[in-house]
């Protein structure tokens, strides 16, 4: 059992014995790299003494063992440096947790400053810090190195920590130690290196230098004046960083110091919370594309959404019936994942075969073959039904493991015949949207289209009314402040859930989030919404009868035909959006059997929560052997998950503006899609998830990241709809023109830069919001 032992014998693989920085500068120090000589008071020296956490008992053989150490390193001026074995690691920097010691000097300076790192583990901030993240195993290490008298020292981030750019790498530098840098007390030399060695510089202040003082210790300077590094040196330190990210297969935080001439690296680690990187400019395809997807991510998908219901669901779906016609890779690929969790989202770009080719005779064919008005005839449909409510119906509790494990296939099996059907049925949908558009441009009423849509029949629109309903017998009996509420009112809830509850609250992408029934709290914040006061359905643009008293269509035939084209276009509205509510129906099914899953790891230890079953994914279920190896293996696959989707929790997956870039339209606060027409004048209401439902008022603008279909009881109550994401096709927006009320969609920034109570107009007719007066 090793107390002490030389930097050199460690490497990456051995934190349980020399923490994240021992490990991490041991592997330098074996690899080639200028750091610093030094060794490392391992955890079992800590084991040793921390017993009831106290350290301030050093055994005589331990105390022996690290002056020997000392002595051999040469003694004089040291770094002392705490290596938590919970530190330096991806996920989990611990940046500034721990305590750190420079230019000891001395024997038993040297010893107090190790009892002080051991005893660092347990300070307030490191206990919480620990506590956010869910790490409840940890030891410590201690580094102690040779203490090197920086003319200039600082941190160098081997990618720009602010855009993501893994081309960029940044250096932040300042005169004396880096500990003026690392703890923010100057504004540094700031240099950027492009891939090319181009360098940008931005000069410091050096308000603060910090330097070693003989027999120890620290002292501070202020008025001191500094050299910028030569570019020499800077592209030194950035070919070191390069070679250190490669060196550990990502980029990497690291500390340095420049002295008589030399560079030493003293610390490495990988970076934390980085952003994706910058997805360059966008083609319109690709903005399209992104802004449909980037509507269906609110949130960060886990990886059993990776590995389930986004290959499966309708992102998948879509992918299949763009590759029915030619087209490939316009909806796989486009989230990217590190250490298991995703951190981008690229948006892709479809690419032709040759099916392209046949495509406009497919079209043809299917369109004249499969009527989109009939769609919940087709055998196929009546069957994918009667699937789903045979599988809905199974007691999920009731069965073996070996059971239950097949159940997410088995509702994932479930969704392959509505991709078939949209595959027969779109082209139909297609034909009679275009064929009406083109109608009404050749008859110079371009700006009814989207009114005209309006009328179509789809189950979003009953859900909209039966919430109505609820909200008025909510009203009418009191149930809202009744416990229980009355019988009468709880089982109208009951029917409406049955019939409505597999509605998604977040994403129809996503298996993570509940269904309404899994939630009804969401439910039942709509209806006290729309109970607030009567419901009155605001009227609608009636653009049947603009359009037909159009001169050209006084004649019967052409009136007739005209109405039947309307029709048809309203009936591809009603398949899309009824399709899209029938085939979410497994979703919770699925959600369900793993939550089950989860319990039940659960209850053997395995997983804190049921809902920790997300940071698997679906293969490592099934591939699950009830031993204690693989109970721990499967537990430590989703603690490090849990920490570092913690650790992105801040950043975006990928910048808005690349998606939704801003406009310029004079005194607007925002730009975006106009989706619904109308200019309307209110106070902002920003509803971030549909916990906050309950926060909206009659004549709010409603100010939202995204919105889906069971968001669009809301619009019942709103003047205006606001929206970071989606575009003119989106749910909401179809939604907003049969509500009437403006709509602006994909914004981007409308959730940070608008605040409640804000007067704005919104026009939807030129997608601007302005401030309002």
């Amino acid at each position: 059992m090793k107390l002490v032992a030389p930097l050199s014998a460690f490497g990456r693989g051995d934190l349980a014995m020399a923490g994240g920085k021992g490990a991490n500068l041991g592997e330098l120090v074996r690899n080639g790299f200028p750091v610093p000589d030094g060794f490392v008071v391992t955890t079992h020296a800590y084991d040793l003494v921390a017993e009831g956490r106290t350290t301030a008992d050093m055994p005589d053989e331990l105390r022996r063992t690290i002056l020997d150490a000392y002595a051999e390193l040469g003694g004089g001026p040291v770094a002392v440096r705490s290596s938590a074995t919970a530190e330096d690691l991806p996920g989990a920097a611990f940046a500034g947790q721990q305590d750190t010691y420079l230019n000891v000097v001395g024997e038993e300076p040297l010893l107090d400053a190790v009892r002080r790192c051991w005893g660092s583990l347990w300070t307030e901030r490191a206990v919480a810090y620990r506590a956010r993240l869910g790490i409840e195993d940890v030891s410590m290490a201690v580094v102690v190195q040779s203490m090197v008298e920086a003319d200039t020292a600082g941190v160098m981030f081997t990618a720009n920590p602010v855009s993501g750019e893994r081309t960029q790498l940044v250096i932040d530098a300042s005169s004396g130690l880096g500990e003026a840098v690392v703890s923010g007390l100057v504004t540094p030399d700031h240099y950027v290196v492009g891939a090319e060695g181009d360098i940008e510089f931005t000069p410091g202040r050096r308000e603060v230098v910090i330097r070693g003082k003989a027999g120890g210790g620290v002292t501070r300077e202020t008025g001191v004046t500094g050299e910028r590094l030569p570019d020499g040196v800077v592209r030194e330190l950035a070919a070191l960083g390069r070679r250190v990210a490669g060196h550990f297969g990502r980029p990497q935080d690291i500390e340095w110091a420049h002295a008589g001439g030399r560079v030493h690296l003293l610390q490495a680690r990988p970076m934390t919370a980085l952003p994706p990187p910058p997805v360059g400019r966008l083609n319109p395809i690709q903005r399209r594309l992104a802004g449909v997807l980037t509507e269906y991510l609110p949130v960060r998908p886990y990886p059993i959404d990776m590995s389930t219901w986004i290959p499966y669901g309708p992102a998948g779906l879509m992918g299949k019936v763009t590759g029915a016609f030619g087209l490939r890779r316009g909806f796989e690929g486009f989230l990217r994942e590190e250490d298991g969790v995703v951190y981008a989202f690229v948006p892709p770009m479809p690419h032709p075969t040759l099916g392209v080719l046949a495509a406009p005779f497919r079209v043809m064919a299917k369109a004249r073959r499969y009527d989109p008005a009939r769609w919940t005839e087709d055998r196929r449909f009546l069957d994918y039904l009667a699937d789903v409510r045979r599988l809905a119906a199974r007691d999920l509790a009731a069965m073996p493991w070996p059971e239950l494990i097949r159940v997410p296939r088995q509702a994932l099996a479930l969704v392959a015949p509505v991709a078939d059907l949209r595959i027969d049925y779109l082209p139909g949908t297609g034909l009679a949207l275009l064929r009406l558009l083109v109608a009404v441009k050749l008859l110079r009423r371009g700006r009814l289209f989207g009114g005209l849509l309006f009328g179509a029949v789809t189950r979003t629109m009953q859900a909209n009314q039966a919430l109505a309903r609820l909200a008025e017998l909510a009203g009418r009996t009191g149930a809202l402040d009744a416990d229980p509420p009355p019988a009468e009112f709880q089982a109208a809830f009951q029917e409406f859930m049955a019939e409505y509850g597999h509605r998604e609250t977040l994403s129809p992408i996503l298996v993570t989030p509940p269904s309404w029934a899994d939630d009804p709290e969401t439910v039942r914040g709509l209806i006290r919404v729309l109970a607030a006061e009567p419901s009155e359905r605001k009227a609608a643009d009636d653009a049947m009868k603009r359009l037909l008293d159009h001169p050209l269509l006084r004649n019967p035939r052409r009136r007739a035909r005209m109405k039947r084209w309307v029709a048809a276009a309203r009936a591809g509205v009603a398949f899309r959006e009824d399709s899209h509510f029938y085939f979410t129906m497994p979703q919770p099914i699925l959600r369900r059997s793993l939550v089950e899953l989860g319990r039940r790891l659960r209850d053997k230890g395995v997983l804190d929560q049921p809902e920790d079953v997300f940071h698997l994914r679906l293969e490592e279920l099934e591939s699950f052997q009830d031993t204690a190896e693989d109970r721990e293996r499967l537990r430590e696959v989703a603690r490090a998950r849990a920490v570092k989707r913690e650790e992105l929790a801040g950043t975006r997956l990928i910048d808005p503006a690349a998606v939704f870039p801003a406009r310029q339209s004079g005194d607007a606060l925002l730009t975006g899609s106009p989706a619904s027409g109308g200019v309307v004048t209110g106070p902002v209401k920003v509803i971030r998830e549909p916990s906050e439902f309950g926060k909206l008022d009659a004549g709010d603008v409603l100010v939202c990241p995204y919105t889906n279909p069971s968001w669009t009881p809301l619009f019942q109550r709103a003047a205006a709809v606001v929206v970071d994401s989606g575009g003119a096709a989106s749910h909401a927006a179809i939604v907003a023109r049969e509500y009437g009320i403006p709509a602006v969609m994909g914004t981007g920034t409308g959730t940070s830069v608008l605040e409640d109570g804000r007067l704005v107009t919104v026009n939807g007719d030129t997608g601007t919001v302005a401030g309002a007066a």
